[in-house]
């Protein structure tokens, strides 16, 4: 019996030392671009945290947010990318930005052509932040993206 509950606990109470280290994420910025040979003026967060979140929203977020599970899996793919690069990640990180700014930008502030990097945000010595871009991706045509 004694061999059974050792074997159940670690079940009912799992340990958290399986993370050899805890390492900030990556953000993913975007921009819009003109042409395919434009340099990107201004970079914007895709979905940025909330500086605030009341107490009821909180509980909400909780029970239902399926759109922190999918900014879960854009840090996954994001981290793959960085690791090491494939078109499957690229392509989901792409989908997903397009597909909001469908959704959010009104048609007069789209610009034809989306790029994307990765962003590292970390302290250095004087305790100020610091933001390392790990990854830039090429420009890519918006059109028919966030469908594909």
């Amino acid at each position: 019996m004694l061999s059974l509950l050792n074997l159940l606990l670690p079940a009912l109470m799992p340990s958290w030392r399986f993370f050899k280290s805890v390492d900030p994420s990556p953000r993913v910025e975007w921009a819009m671009l003109g042409a395919a040979t434009s340099v990107a003026a201004q970079w914007h967060e895709f979905r940025p945290r909330p500086q605030h979140l009341a107490p009821w929203a909180m509980a909400c977020r909780m029970l239902w947010n399926p759109r922190w599970n999918e900014t879960l899996f854009l840090v996954s793919c994001a981290e793959r990318l960085t690791l090491t690069p494939s078109g499957h990640s690229q392509k989901e990180i792409l989908r997903r930005i397009s597909a909001e700014l469908e959704r959010t930008l009104p048609p007069g502030a789209r610009l034809p052509y989306l790029q994307f990097r990765l962003v590292f945000t970390d302290r250095n010595e004087d305790g100020r932040l610091v933001k390392a871009v790990t990854y830039q991706s090429d420009p890519f045509l918006i059109a028919g993206m966030a469908s594909a």
